[in-house]
């Protein structure tokens, strides 16, 4: 298992998912994927089309100020 980092704090939807969803179909099954993300849009979306797209989600917490991390199992 592997934990692969990816910020995607300065996209806007739907580049947002997008590059999640790419992200998430290098990895492996069981890997994670961590996302920093900002508040409204990107947080509501992320995890909602995360789990749509058959994909476990694992955590979602406050780091700082408007930015997010979502932890998203393959």
């Amino acid at each position: 298992m592997s934990i692969v980092k990816l910020d995607i704090t300065k996209e806007h939807c739907p580049m947002t998912f997008v590059k999640t969803k790419i992200a998430l179909s290098k990895l492996n099954s069981g890997d994670i994927l961590e996302v920093l993300l900002l508040e409204g849009e990107p947080l509501q979306n992320v995890p909602k089309s995360s789990a749509e797209q058959g994909y476990k989600v694992l955590e979602v917490s406050h780091v700082e100020g408007q930015v997010h991390k979502i932890r998203i199992e393959k």
